[in-house]
């Protein structure tokens, strides 16, 4: 075995998208190259690589608005793991935080909540994601004009975090395939991932007018979807899993330090994990 003592912790850069993304596909993550690059042009991301010069590990710190962050992709390739890479690259995002004076959040599996719980982490909402297999669409839902709609939409997302995130959603939203759909009062994003189009952050006043939205992209969509939904909120997702969707696994939400009061508006589904 091979100690990770020398293997030296470095900082990535947009040439190392292809790498970061193979080590996701490895785990079976939903990010594509776009999702990489963004991480590498707008966060903080550390890596190790092994004496060949390859990629082994990663783990991103992104900030947002009002000295928040989020610590994400979080990865090392099979052969490395159990030998406390995860930890030192994670040491290096709290290290970049604090030295920044950001807060970092993360959405944590089961397994990682136990980890990051005793170096300081407290758990805030519960996530649920689930899958939906399904075949061709039977109808065309039309579009809002992007340019009004993502206005509302960032200030509702702004009201839901408790921070500014629309350098991210303004990303996501002008990616091509992107969709930002409404129907009544709820509205959601929809974008590409490497393995399914996800949909979120979702907003709506009600359960059903959530529900209903998501009808309406699934019968136009063709691809596989993911949806991020927000443990609390029942009615969704019990809407959710009577139509068909399964529960993949859940993600417990965690902020470093104290936890503050919760926002006023909870989303039906969020960004992702890597996002919030």
């Amino acid at each position: 075995m091979v100690a990770i003592e020398p293997l030296a912790i470095v900082r990535l850069d947009s040439d190392d998208a292809t790498a970061g993304l193979e080590l996701s596909k490895e785990a079976g993550w939903n990010q594509n190259e776009a999702d990489w690059s963004f991480f590498l042009r707008e966060g903080s991301v550390f890596g190790m690589r092994d004496e060949d010069g390859v990629l082994i590990a990663s783990a991103a710190l992104l900030p947002y608005a009002s000295g928040q962050a989020w610590i994400s992709m979080v990865l090392v390739t099979a052969r490395w793991r159990r030998r406390g890479v995860a930890t030192r690259l994670l040491d290096r995002c709290l290290q970049a935080a604090q030295k920044q004076g950001l807060t970092p959040w993360l959405d944590a599996t089961p397994a990682g909540a136990a980890v990051y719980g005793p170096l300081g982490f407290k758990p805030t909402l519960q996530l649920r994601r689930l899958r939906l297999e399904h075949s061709r669409p039977i109808a065309e839902v039309p579009q809002p004009p992007p340019s009004l709609e993502l206005a509302r939409f960032v200030a509702r997302d702004t009201s839901a975090m408790g921070f500014d995130r629309a350098s991210l959603l303004t990303e996501l939203a002008r990616r091509p395939g992107s969709r930002l759909l409404c129907h009544g009062d709820a509205t959601a994003l929809v974008r590409d991932g490497h393995k399914a189009r996800h949909i979120g952050p979702l907003f709506a006043d009600r359960a059903d007018a959530a529900l209903a939205l998501v009808s309406d992209i699934v019968r136009s969509e063709t691809s596989p979807l993911l949806i991020d939904a927000v443990s609390p909120r029942d009615d969704f997702l019990q809407g959710l899993t009577g139509a068909g969707w399964i529960i993949e696994r859940p993600f417990q939400r965690m902020r470093f330090g104290r936890v503050s009061a919760g926002s006023a508006e909870l989303p039906f589904a969020v960004a992702g994990p890597e996002f919030g």
